[in-house]
């Protein structure tokens, strides 16, 4: 709402939203019957997932600059491509539920770290300027829930390709949320922070 409202990204980065497209289309994936059966939770959470960060990526890409917006088409050709390259070899080449569940699984937790290590540029400006407010807390939260909840249904079902990543993903959570309490009170609201737009206009 933010960036919908001042119609611009600022200071936002778009990194969390494209890597945790990718990590919804692994995991919806992963989730298929073709690939682990009795997998529908894991389907429809990440299928909910896919739709939510298409809208996020499109709110980016209609108030980002130009280099912005070319960012994030390049990537997100990239993302289609191995995408595709991923679910036709996995088809093609392995031909059982336990083959295929290990596959996609271990890619899947490469790019569940991923997601959750997205956040870290955020983090690092975080540090650098004493101020969270390009880091947005309801994200934060919502990455610490998530991770959580994922943790107790991998315990449940005992599927490490679920609880691997998202143990490492509720640490990350959790440093975010330490970040924000730490430099909340130092965080200037009220001020454009222009020269923090300018920074990441220059690195687009």
């Amino acid at each position: 709402m933010t960036i919908i409202r001042a119609k611009s990204v600022q200071a936002f980065k778009p990194d969390p939203y494209v890597a945790t497209l990718l990590n919804c289309a692994m995991w919806t994936f992963y989730g298929l019957p073709i690939v682990h059966p009795d997998s529908l939770l894991v389907i429809t959470i990440n299928g909910a997932g896919l739709v939510i960060e298409t809208i996020f990526i499109v709110i980016f890409f209609t108030y980002s600059t130009w280099g912005g917006r070319k960012k994030i088409i390049i990537i997100l050709i990239i993302e289609a491509i191995f995408t595709a390259a991923v679910v036709a070899i996995t088809l093609t080449f392995f031909h059982t539920y336990e083959q295929r569940s290990m596959i996609v699984g271990l890619i899947c937790i490469v790019f569940n770290i991923l997601m959750y290590a997205s956040p870290l540029t955020v983090m690092k400006m975080v540090i650098k300027t004493k101020s969270v407010r390009y880091m947005p807390l309801t994200l934060s939260l919502a990455t610490f829930a998530n991770s959580i909840v994922w943790c107790v249904y991998a315990l449940l079902r005992f599927d490490p390709y679920i609880l691997v990543p998202n143990g490492l993903g509720s640490i990350s959570a959790t440093v975010q949320l330490v970040l924000y309490a730490t430099y909340y009170s130092s965080t200037n609201w009220d001020d454009d922070d222009r020269s923090e737009v300018q920074m990441s206009s220059s690195k687009a």
